[in-house]
């Protein structure tokens, strides 16, 4: 029972670690973008997220496998949320907590569920 506890633990924190560094890298790849063509800053937030998102379904899909999958990839798409708000506060020098922060956070959890039971399925044929 204890070794299921950590193992869901450990797919959980390995998720969110991989949605983390794939957002850093996509993001550092899309400012060149940004110093190159100065987009708006509605384009910045839509490709943000787009970033996020696409991390967080492909990586529950690809790391979150046995029991409960529904919660752990609920979990790491939320602490993954967490996590990269965390980073880019860091990096930016500054956190800044909207309202748009609550809709991040469950996009964040439909998303790891979806993905989680994808891969489940997936797996399964």
């Amino acid at each position: 029972m204890r070794n299921k506890v950590w193992a869901a633990i450990g797919q959980t924190l390995l998720t969110a670690s991989v949605v983390t560094v794939f957002s850093l890298l996509a993001l550092a790849l899309f400012a060149v973008f940004v110093r190159a063509f100065a987009p708006s800053d509605g384009v910045i937030t839509a490709v943000n997220w787009s970033v996020k998102c696409i991390g967080i379904f492909v990586s529950c899909l690809i790391f979150v496998k046995g029991e409960r999958m529904l919660f752990k990839g609920m979990a790491a798409g939320f602490l993954s949320v967490l996590l990269t708000m965390l980073v880019f506060g860091i990096i930016g020098g500054a956190f800044r907590l909207t309202p748009f922060f609550l809709i991040e956070l469950l996009v964040g959890l439909v998303l790891g569920a979806l993905g989680a039971i994808c891969g489940a399925k997936l797996r399964k044929d």
